[in-house]
């Protein structure tokens, strides 16, 4: 029963399931071809020839403007790809070698889950390198970046620290310059690697210089589920169309939606009032202005990616471990991530800039909290601010949380907002003690 329902869980997610297709989920780590999590970062620095030095990066990014002319004027001139060309596994050995434990434990003896995020991060972008090589060129011409988390799942396991992990993805549907991951995340039980995480990446390939789209090359898939995978990430694609489309900062709510609104509104009148401005709040619950946390980071060279802007997966972490605490100061207890999803990569972050990050809890039902992380910088030079990415979590309770009450207009759009991606969760986890994954 236990096998049956993991099994599910993977299948679920629209992703080859242990024993058929690609991902292979009890096979020997051991086994050839399998990368050690430290070599992820290794390799993609040789495949863009990127150097671990920083006063090196101004010589590397010049070097990487003579591969201009490898790229690619059509995709008709690239040789098409099968899903297990860019099938990669990884280790993530935190039993069989415990000085890596440290980086990843909590103080609750949990895993990390910002640091699965940055590895997940790294996965995807060397996936897609595998389905791009080209094996009469050593460096690529290409420069894959992360431009969308569609969505994480979390099963029903728990994260050991004393347990390896394996990581494990390929490319699943290519547009023209664009390339889905499904990527998913084991842990050793017994003599067993089990299924704790389903993700979905999009990954975009741009020039030598990241200046300009390249394309890719096109995807064949092989066997009916493989056709069922490319046919998923289609109907992901109309998804993310339909769901910007709809956008509140494009389009006014629901009928739906301005009812409910509207009946919260009426709930915080004072009765003894005849007045709009007189506001009271509802027993168990928490005005949304007081539920902020916000945060500031230097955005140093050591956190850069292969081509010297801030490694994307250090942005999910920071953002996360933010959202996880103003899921813990909200609900009064440690809560346990669920779901993340829509995580758009809208600018890059280069190195020097500062990171302002604010979370704030925008939706909560019964024991789930759905909290919203706005990043925006500002480079030292100048005073304005952009936005880089705004993030959504969802988070579960081991208690019943307040309702959170929009005051103003513009927060009753952020609730509704954080209504909707609640309401795209896959499927509502039921907590088990086993269950519990933390910053």
């Amino acid at each position: 029963m236990r096998r049956a329902a993991l099994r599910l869980c993977a299948l679920s997610k629209g992703l080859l399931i242990p024993g058929r297709g690609l991902t292979q989920g009890s096979q020997d780590p051991g086994k050839h071809g399998i990368f050690h999590i430290h070599e992820v970062r290794d390799k993609l620095r040789e495949i863009v020839g990127a150097s671990t030095n920083w006063r090196d990066h101004v010589r590397a990014m010049e070097e990487r403007k003579l591969l201009h002319s490898f790229l690619a004027k059509s995709q008709e001139e690239l040789p098409p790809r099968r899903m297990k060309d860019s099938y990669i596994e990884v280790l993530l050995p935190l039993g069989s070698e415990p000085e890596l434990r440290e980086k990843y434990l909590t103080v609750q003896n949990t895993v990390r889950f910002g640091r699965i995020l940055e590895d997940l991060d790294s996965l995807g972008v060397l996936v897609c390198y595998m389905h791009t090589k080209n094996d009469s060129s050593k460096m690529s011409p290409l420069s894959i970046v992360t431009a969308l988390v569609d969505k994480i799942d979390m099963c029903k396991k728990s994260l050991s620290p004393e347990q390896d992990i394996k990581f494990s993805g390929h490319v699943s549907w290519v547009g023209k310059s664009s390339m889905e991951v499904k990527m998913q995340m084991f842990q050793l039980h017994g003599d067993e690697f089990w299924p704790v995480l389903d993700a979905t990446f999009v990954m975009v390939a741009r020039d030598s210089e990241n200046k300009g789209p390249a394309f890719v090359n096109p995807l064949i898939p092989e066997s009916m589920e493989e056709e069922e995978l490319f046919k998923q990430g289609e109907l992901n694609k109309g998804r993310r169309i339909a769901f910007s489309s709809t956008s509140l900062l494009k389009m006014a709510p629901s009928a739906e939606e301005r009812t409910t609104i509207h009946e919260m509104f009426l709930s915080t009148l004072d009765p003894k009032t005849i007045s709009f401005q007189s506001r009271v709040l509802p027993p168990n619950a928490v005005w949304m202005e007081n539920t902020k946390l916000k945060s500031l980071e230097i955005c140093h060279p050591q956190e850069r990616n292969i081509f010297n802007r801030i490694f994307g997966g250090f942005l999910m972490r920071k953002a996360y471990e933010l959202a996880w605490a103003t899921a813990c100061s909200f609900g009064g207890s440690r809560p346990f991530v669920v779901a993340v999803d829509d995580i758009m990569f809208q600018k890059p972050v280069d190195v020097g800039s500062l990171l302002f990050l604010s979370s704030q809890v925008c939706f909560t039902q019964n024991n789930y909290i759905q909290v919203r992380v706005h990043s925006e910088v500002a480079s030292l030079q100048k005073k304005e601010h952009m936005t880089t990415n705004v993030f959504h979590f969802t988070f579960m309770s081991e208690k019943e949380v307040p309702l959170v009450y929009p005051k103003t207009y513009g927060e009753s759009m952020l609730y509704l907002d954080g209504q909707r991606h609640f309401s795209s969760m896959s499927v509502p986890v039921s907590l088990r003690k086993d269950y519990r994954v933390e910053p």
